[in-house]
């Protein structure tokens, strides 16, 4: 039997993330995870690393060497850059097949504009893609979770990234409500960052903030409040090393406000469902992804706040590239019909 061009080529689906990039490979899952940083020699242009090499450079690099992230709050920053990374990554999840180029999907936040699409589809295509298709990351995150985004079902997905939370109600394969917002991991570390350096007049890198969220971070209070971390950083007054502990009722109070922009654009979705859609969430409640799902008690204060019974996806770093990866299988079955049909 001659197999098709589609199956022959590798066939990818790609999380394209402010903190992280997740690839799916077809029929294998998940084959690299690894964070969105490139490190550049700004005297040639060259690239110097990418992903995990290229992240334990931030701030530590000679001054010739620039790590940046090139996407900002779900969004291409820096498009020349972003196509560098997303060759790395290709390349690397499509090994074994490198005479075909992939088919790629690519997750995209559902508040970005045409043109903002189009420049995620050149960065894929100038990349090495073959195809490039787009998902957005609240439908791909609903899939990905196992929820019935097919049916006439209402279903809520709370998606926390690096950059953006994406908060959507799906229902008969569309997203009938959404809502995206610029809050993120990174702004529960800058909001760390300020505590720190306003509390202890220290000042601390993002990296030694979301160590701190990760150690002692909890988005209500309850458990043990007393308990402390150490973080060590530079004294604002004398300029020199200084190591200080910090407790995580701080770390709480430094939360609060980007949780409470959270949950303030729940409630807007919310607010937006249609009345039928409505009596689907309250049976079946609201599904939470993203990393930052993993912040301890979250999931007590989204209930808290909105009345919902309140789930955890079992990966919810890997959802939204699980679901994309299933996406894109649906994509080559529809594409298969398609040709028999013809034929």
């Amino acid at each position: 039997m001659k197999l098709s061009m589609w199956s022959m080529r590798p066939q990818l689906a790609v999380d394209l993330g402010t903190a992280n990039t997740v690839v799916f490979r077809r029929g294998e899952g998940v084959v690299l995870f690894e964070p969105s940083v490139v490190a550049i020699d700004e005297r040639t242009g060259d690239v110097h690393a990418v992903g995990s090499e290229a992240r334990r450079m931030i701030g530590r690099t000679p001054s010739y060497i620039s790590a940046t992230r090139p996407l900002r709050d779900g969004v291409i920053a820096d498009f020349a850059v972003t196509e560098q990374m997303l060759r790395h990554f290709i390349r690397k999840a499509a090994a074994g097949n490198v005479r075909s180029h992939a088919d790629v999907m690519v997750c995209v936040p559902s508040g970005i504009t045409q043109v903002e699409r189009n420049a995620v589809t050149r960065a894929a295509l100038a990349a090495g893609a073959t195809h490039a298709f787009l998902i957005e990351e609240p439908m791909a995150a609903a899939i990905g979770a196992g929820l019935p985004v097919g049916e006439p079902v209402g279903s809520l997905v709370v998606d926390i990234g690096g950059g953006t939370t994406e908060i959507a109600v799906t229902a008969l394969g569309t997203l009938a409500v959404m809502h995206s917002i610029k809050v993120g991991g990174y702004q529960m570390d800058d909001a760390i960052i300020r505590s720190v350096q306003q509390r202890e007049r220290l000042l601390i890198g993002q990296e030694q903030a979301e160590a701190l969220k990760i150690q002692i971070g909890t988005a209500t209070e309850g458990g043990d409040m007393e308990s402390h971390a150490d973080v060590a950083g530079r004294d604002l007054a004398t300029g020199l090393l200084r190591r200080v502990e910090v407790s995580a009722g701080e770390i709480r109070r430094a939360l609060e406000r980007p949780l409470e922009q959270i949950v303030a654009a729940t409630k807007d979705v919310l607010e937006q469902t249609p009345a039928e859609l409505s009596a689907d969430l309250i049976d079946h409640g609201l599904m939470l992804v993203g990393g930052g799902a993993l912040l301890p008690r979250l999931d007590e204060l989204l209930r808290a706040e909105t009345g919902l019974p309140v789930t955890i996806a079992d990966t919810p770093l890997t959802t939204v590239a699980l679901g994309a990866g299933q996406a894109l299988e649906e994509l080559g079955a529809l594409k298969s019909r398609r040709r028999r049909r013809r034929a």
